[in-house]
């Protein structure tokens, strides 16, 4: 068990939370949810002891391991893949260290004999003889070839590094398990393996992520951080969301009651305090004027932003066709002989288990790179918009956000400016921040604001819930919904694909699966599942193999 006793963090002046007194019990998944910057992750690094709060304690049963998803992914560039993951398990991995050191000595003598046997038993005790084969499971299980698991940790890609980083804190069954946006970087099926294991996981979790349905799926308890405090609720997210949202409804219609009531006794007593035979009654009616108090409401630090994408170019019916498409980066194949035909309205999905396949054909058909071969064509009445992952080269310049956005609108009015960053939630000084000063989720907010004064009827989008708060991937999941133009995207998040797309497109370097139906239909279809495992398959990547 893991609580906290009177916990305050401050920067500054402001408070993240003050005085938190919680209890987060063994055997339960806890989603910690909160908007932007109001302290979860700073909350999973005092928890782990890395950051000293500013009052207060956090308390740690006695024996107890504590396991945390680490976040820099050059750590350990210098290590093997498979001596990374059983780091995890520090104990045991100096034990195994100093066991090689003692073993390896010219000059073994009696004390070291007694401190290899010493070390021979906590290593048995720990399943230290099983130590590689189990980490090789979980590499393998998060889909790390064997072939790289005795590599350098400097010789995989960033994605796989995240996954070892993930195997390492899920390795020899920590008693408390803190996950800061675990899913990141995960393709569906392995995020899939993650909730399974997460669901049979026997001791503590503390979870922070932006995905509703790994939260639903996971969590037993919602941790929300708001009004500078962390509440706990039972339940998953949606049931928080509901609970929540009733909570606030029954306070403002008590508060109403109330007041109605205030004002009926206080109309008594002004028509009747000066009634010598009523005077008792209007006294009696102070007394209980007197007990009656609203319930506070308190503002929440949550903001929705107010998303929503129009087009003003009636668009005809094919809006795109793209023939025999061929791209490779540093000599791996990405796509070949891709094919896709796309009519107005359509909501498209693109999947890979390789993220840079769906960076790629994006960038290409925005006119930013060219293929290897083969060819597209946008129709003469479509309108781009493209949101790409990494819009850096987009933030550096020291233009505020009226200037910054202003670029790309055709309407110069700043009070038109001025009205679409206030949608975006930067409103009054806040539109006038240097560009080159914003927050992940600020920026994110800006590119969102960038295309909606472009008014295209396309819409591409790499990612877009990165960086963005709960209460603002459900606005753009719902502006997406409502949108009657054409969308291409690509997102890890479950319900996000589910509730927008009506058409799936995963591509892999042996071929592409193209399937005209909702995101979890195709998941379970067992005639898609067999041409995924084709497209995947090592046979079929060399040449390329179409649907």
């Amino acid at each position: 068990m893991i609580s906290t006793n009177k916990l305050t963090v401050r920067f500054g002046t402001e408070p993240l939370f003050e005085n938190v007194s919680v209890k987060f019990s063994e055997g339960n998944c806890y989603g910690v949810i909160g908007a932007n910057g109001a302290g979860k992750s700073t909350l999973l690094r005092v928890l782990s002891g890395e950051l000293e709060p500013t009052s207060g304690e956090v308390n740690v049963t006695k024996g107890q391991r504590i396991a945390v998803l680490k976040q820099n992914h050059f750590e350990f560039d210098e290590f093997r893949v498979i001596d990374t993951v059983i780091m995890g398990y520090k104990k045991l991995y100096d034990i195994m260290q100093e066991r090689e050191a003692l073993y390896a000595k010219p000059d073994f003598d009696e004390a070291d004999g007694m401190r290899v046997a010493e070390l021979e038993t906590a290593f048995a005790e720990m399943d230290g003889w099983q130590a590689e084969s189990m980490a090789a499971t979980l590499l393998s299980d998060l889909g790390i070839e064997d072939e790289k698991h005795y590599l350098l940790m400097n010789e995989l890609s960033g994605s796989e590094k995240v996954r070892v980083l993930l195997a390492q804190a899920l390795f020899g069954n920590p008693d408390i398990l803190l996950l800061d946006e675990p899913t990141n970087h995960l393709d569906v099926m392995t995020i899939a393996w993650l909730e399974e294991f997460l669901i049979n996981f026997p001791n503590t979790v503390i979870v922070v992520s932006h995905d509703r349905k790994f939260l639903d799926s996971v969590c037993t308890h919602i941790a929300d951080i708001d009004y500078h405090d962390i509440r706990l609720y039972a339940g998953n997210y949606t049931f928080w969301s509901q609970a929540s949202q009733l909570i606030q409804k029954q306070k403002a219609e008590l508060n109403r009651k109330t007041e109605e009531k205030m004002e009926e006794l206080k109309a008594f007593i002004a028509r009747f305090s000066a009634n010598a035979s009523k005077a008792k009654q209007a006294t009696s009616r102070k007394n209980m004027l007197d007990k009656l108090s609203l319930e506070e409401i308190k503002p929440s630090s949550r903001q929705y932003p107010r998303i929503r994408f129009n087009f003003v170019k009636i668009p005809g019916n094919d809006m795109l066709q793209v023939e025999n498409l061929c791209k490779s980066a540093d000599g791996e194949v990405l796509f070949k002989n891709f094919n896709l035909e796309v009519q107005t309205g359509e909501k498209i999905a693109f999947l890979s288990k390789n993220p840079l396949t769906i960076t790629t054909l994006f960038q290409i058909l925005a006119g930013e790179i060219e293929p290897d071969g083969g060819t597209y064509r946008w129709g003469v009445t479509s309108t781009q918009s493209y949101f790409p992952k990494d819009n850096n080269r987009f933030f550096e310049t020291d233009m505020n956000l009226i200037e910054w956005l202003r670029q790309f609108s055709p309407d110069q009015n700043i009070n038109f400016i001025r009205g679409y960053l206030g949608r975006m939630l930067f409103s009054g000084e806040d539109s006038e921040k240097s560009a080159n000063v914003l927050s992940g989720g600020e920026r994110v907010r800006c590119m969102l604001a960038r295309m909606m004064v472009s008014d295209s009827n396309v819409l591409i989008f790499d990612e877009p819930t990165n960086h963005l708060d709960l209460e603002s991937i459900t606005a753009l999941n719902n502006s997406l919904i409502d949108f009657q133009g054409t969308i291409l995207f690509t997102s890890q998040d479950h319900q996000f694909i589910q509730t927008v797309a009506d058409r799936i497109v995963e591509i892999a370097p042996g071929g592409y699966v193209n399937a005209q139906c909702r995101y979890d239909d195709y998941l379970v279809n067992p005639n898609i599942q067999k041409r995924r495992e084709l497209i995947y398959s090592p046979k079929n990547q060399k040449v390329g193999a179409k649907k």
